[in-house]
């Protein structure tokens, strides 16, 4: 914990920033309620049937996993807490993230429902799952945990902007493209985070990045069916090993100058030519997967 005590006056004034730089906004304003009929049940609506929806099959896996993941949030703000700490600057910012990243569970379900996009059965039985099920994470440490972070949530920024693009409905555009701003506005602050704790501690730093990049996952892996859902984001565009090496790890690599980096100890030196084998690997992975 010495290296989140060193931090708190970083997460203070980025903390600070974040809430300069964000903007206010409602779930319920991107909501079309208007398309919103009654369900089987107890008010004896319709029933749910698949030629309801006017997504793509690859769409609607991309916006299940993404509530299905948000629905995790009670035990991302435990973890979260428990590896920072729960006083102070890291205190308020695990509260305000948790708030902000609440917002997107509720958007995306009360979307889907009113779209009638997928089985609302079955994706609350697939929510009651997942939060049984909770989520533990895969690494210790605040180190570990910044570099997770500021990946988990580029990634997502990535996931929500393409999936967007793709939905072909402009609401759902203009849904995913809010999400993925706070998406952005969460990536930066772990991000500022990370750099400073590269300043402080280079070589510890560098080794949890070359850690966590190695076996880097999602945390909606847990969803049942996360295997195929992920073949499909895939095979669209949506979420895929190029885009992963393209737009997630070249980009973060280099603004944090991962590769260019002196003065590292034997330590960091190691970490840093791992960091640059696996991004060569995952390049050559995603030219394959192009090429087929």
């Amino acid at each position: 914990m010495a290296i989140a005590a060193d931090l708190e006056s970083a997460v203070a004034d980025n903390l600070h920033r974040h809430i300069e730089y964000g903007r206010e906004w409602f779930p319920h304003q991107y909501v079309p309620w208007s398309k919103g009929t009654d369900f089987d049940g107890p008010l004896g609506g319709r029933g749910w049937s698949p030629e309801q929806s006017t997504l793509t099959e690859p769409v609607r896996a991309a916006l299940v996993l993404s509530v299905l993941t948000e629905d995790n949030l009670p035990s991302y703000y435990h973890v979260m807490l428990h590896t920072y700490g729960g006083t102070g600057a890291w205190r308020e910012w695990v509260h305000r993230w948790s708030a902000e990243e609440a917002r997107h569970s509720t958007v995306l379900r009360d979307y889907l429902h009113t779209t009638r996009a997928v089985d609302p059965v079955q994706l609350e039985r697939a929510r009651m799952a997942q939060m049984s099920t909770g989520y533990d994470q895969d690494y210790q440490g605040v180190l570990h945990m910044l570099a997770y972070s500021t990946l988990q949530e580029w990634t997502t920024r990535v996931v929500h902007r393409n999936t967007g693009a793709v939905s072909g409905d402009a609401r759902c555009e203009a849904m995913m493209s809010r999400l993925a701003m706070d998406e952005n506005l969460h990536m930066i602050f772990f991000r500022n985070l990370l750099e400073q704790a590269l300043e402080r501690d280079a070589d510890s730093a560098m080794v949890a990045i070359a850690e966590v990049l190695a076996d880097f996952r999602m945390p909606g892996h847990g969803v049942e069916g996360f295997a195929s859902m992920a073949k499909q984001l895939s095979l669209a565009g949506i979420y895929s090993a190029g885009v992963h090496h393209d737009a997630v790890v070249v980009p973060f690599a280099r603004h944090l100058s991962l590769l260019d980096r002196t003065g590292l100890g034997p330590d960091g030196r190691a970490a840093q030519d791992r960091i640059g084998r696996y991004i060569r690997r995952l390049e050559l992975v995603s030219r394959r997967f192009q090429s087929n």
